[in-house]
């Protein structure tokens, strides 16, 4: 006898095959809705509108299960709605306790592979709602010490979505569940960036030529560029943070269009007040619920702050793999940590594969932004039939870049070392030092200097000391990288740092002011 195994267990019942081909299935129950009658597994937390969303919406094979925050954002959504029809006194405190006590539950991480909906779906993510409220609902029933089903004691739609619509439920709960995975992906990206910081301290006295357009620019040190990719990734970090304020505004209460129909008077405040305290983000009502219910302005702007990530992420991948090019014939003033063979013909050849990989994720966020915006734009009226791809879009972005960016920093930046002597040789040869030579030499004579190094195909050092433009003393001090790569001092200016010279201005004033 064979047992088939299945993706997702819970999906369907074990098949058994025998000689014969005889098939035997697991004990059912019956539950019925507005379509009918429907056996579903005895042993199955969900019910038979996740059992028809199961048979209908089979796209991605991707459950809510598969982002355990998404879970577990669904279980404080309804955990405080609980609450609050508790403090109205909606909800007996009986049954508030077997919620409570489900609730928790999956918030610790059980019961989880009973939300089974795939991610795509129609009807506005109401398959999405009603398998939350049918789990739930059934784990609470199974706490009380009743059986699945007994949906007199406690029921899906009359007490899990007891005062809210799938239109509120939905969107704030993929906004806790986007608040949630962001935190995750904004410590790995804080990570990533202090690990380009230390790699800037590691080269800050090693010299090399910028370049702008691809050409010859002027000196600067390889700390300085590689403190400029922390810096920028500190940025988008900074504007992803930033975002999740659009997230923080919900509109649980809003019911069906944002009326508040079915609600009680004052639930949605309170609900408000205790999301907030479970999720510990600053959660709070919309100004208006009708237009929160409609809009979808919240995740185009968190979107929009992801995008910005991926974008900076990926300039500096491809300005990565443009450094590391070589190596005989490239650039090559840095080495990649060689981590796997780069080609099944070529002997030899080593890829610079973890930038290409975070290009690869940066180039799907930057795609699932559009998605976003034309699922956000095409809604109609009071309701945002789209969300769910929206959800989709954006969470698939930030599993991406959670698990991504930690290979990227573990498997390449932390292992990058600098080619000391290209780096050197780029330095004595290159033209684009005669910017630095401006203020001792002048414009016209540097100008000359770099036309005959071009012509000659000499270095601009090499030239200098042909023509004993400058003494050895003087190039050593011209070569000075805290010298090149920083402002020009003015002849006889003070060399106080400008913050003592505010500081010694203030005094003056002060001086001034006692004198008069």
């Amino acid at each position: 006898m064979m047992k088939i195994k299945l993706r997702y267990p819970a999906l369907a019942l074990i098949i058994v095959s025998s000689v014969g081909n005889s098939l035997f299935a697991q004990t059912t129950r019956t539950e019925k809705d507005l379509l009918g009658e429907k056996q579903i597994p005895a042993d199955a937390y969900y019910g038979v509108q996740t059992a028809r969303a199961l048979e209908n919406f089979q796209v991605s094979g991707v459950p809510t299960s598969f982002y355990p925050d998404y879970v577990k954002a669904y279980a404080m959504v309804k955990l405080a709605a609980a609450r609050a029809n508790a403090e109205d006194g909606r909800l007996k405190p009986e049954k508030l306790a077997a919620i409570e006590k489900a609730c928790l539950a999956v918030m610790d991480g059980k019961y989880h592979e009973h939300f089974l909906v795939d991610l795509y779906q129609g009807g506005a993510g109401t398959s999405a709602n009603m398998n939350a409220n049918e789990v739930l609902a059934n784990i609470a029933l199974e706490m009380s010490g009743h059986k699945k089903g007994e949906y007199q004691f406690i029921e899906p739609h009359d007490d899990l979505n007891m005062g809210q619509s799938t239109n509120d439920v939905y969107p704030t709960t993929l906004h806790v569940a986007m608040l949630l995975h962001n935190d995750k992906v904004v410590k790995e990206a804080r990570a990533l960036s202090a690990a380009f910081h230390k790699k800037g301290d590691e080269f800050k006295n090693l010299l090399k030529l910028g370049r702008t357009e691809g050409q010859d620019a002027v000196p600067m040190t390889l700390g300085q560029e590689f403190h400029a990719f922390g810096y920028q990734i500190d940025a988008a970090i900074d504007a992803l943070v930033k975002s999740e304020a659009y997230l923080y505004e919900e509109n649980m209460g809003a019911t069906a269009i944002g009326t508040g129909i079915t609600a009680s008077p004052g639930y949605a405040e309170k609900c408000a007040v205790h999301l907030a305290k479970i999720t510990g983000k600053p959660m709070h009502l919309s100004k208006d619920l009708v237009a929160a219910t409609s809009s979808m302005q919240g995740f185009v702007m968190f979107s929009g702050a992801m995008k910005n990530l991926a974008i900076t992420l990926s300039k500096i991948s491809s300005d990565l793999i443009f450094l590391a090019s070589g190596p005989r014939t490239g650039i090559f003033e840095i080495n990649l940590p060689p981590i796997q063979p780069g080609s099944s013909i070529m002997p030899g050849k080593v890829n610079p594969v973890m930038p290409e990989l975070m290009n690869e994720i940066c180039f799907k966020a930057i795609g699932n932004d559009m998605t976003v915006t034309m699922a956000s734009q095409d809604g109609l009226l009071q309701l945002n039939a789209y969300e769910p791809v929206v959800a989709v879009a954006i969470m698939e972005s930030q599993g991406l870049f959670f698990k991504g960016i930690p290979l990227f920093r573990k498997q390449c930046i932390e292992g990058i070392t600098a080619n000391e002597k290209v780096l050197k040789h780029y330095m004595e040869r290159s033209v684009g030092i005669v910017t630095a030579l401006n203020p001792v030499l002048g414009y016209d004579k540097t100008t000359e200097l770099a036309k005959e190094a071009l012509q000659s195909d000499k270095g601009i050092l090499e030239l200098i000391k042909e023509k004993n433009l400058l003494t050895d003393a003087q190039i050593k001090e011209l070569m000075d990288p805290a010298k090149l790569t920083a402002p020009t001092p003015i002849a006889g200016a003070s060399a106080a740092p400008a913050d003592k010279k505010a500081s010694g201005g203030k005094k003056n004033k002060k001086a001034k002011s006692k004198t008069k």
